[in-house]
């Protein structure tokens, strides 16, 4: 450990992410980053789709804005190194109203219902694929 660098120092147990961990882990945070993204701002853009689904759901008018800008505010903890577990929380929590909303609506299980479940598996798996601090949290193998 050096002076220069304070975050690469490693207790006894800490996990570790090695570069080519990191590079995959920044790539599916990319990728998973750039939907939300194109889904925040379809809601804040208000399309025809969204408006359609907003009825459908009961959402009042407004609605697609709050869940833009909420969706934005979520993406730039989850971004930011310092606030990244709690922006995947955050997510997590958004993608999980997301699920409620479709079994409210029947809709079909694999394909919609579970979709927001599928996107927070890979939020998550960017997150730990790129942050030690998450593989310490939850260890997917005990040693």
């Amino acid at each position: 450990m050096t002076a220069a660098f304070p975050h690469t120092r490693t207790a006894p147990g800490t996990a570790t992410v090695s570069p080519r961990a990191r590079l995959v882990g920044l790539v599916v945070t990319g990728l998973v980053v750039a939907f939300l993204v194109s889904d925040a701002v379809i809601h804040l853009a208000n399309i025809q789709a969204v408006r359609d689904s907003m009825v459908e759901y009961g959402f009042p008018d407004y609605a697609p804005y709050v869940m833009g800008i909420v969706m934005l505010v979520c993406l730039a903890l989850y971004l930011l190194p310092v606030t990244s577990i709690l922006g995947a929380v955050l997510l997590t929590g958004y993608l999980g109203g997301a699920v409620a909303c479709n079994i409210l609506t029947e809709q079909p299980l694999f394909s919609t219902i579970l979709s927001p479940v599928y996107v927070g598996i890979f939020v998550w798996g960017g997150l730990y694929l790129r942050d030690a601090r998450v593989r310490t949290i939850m260890p997917l193998v005990r040693g």
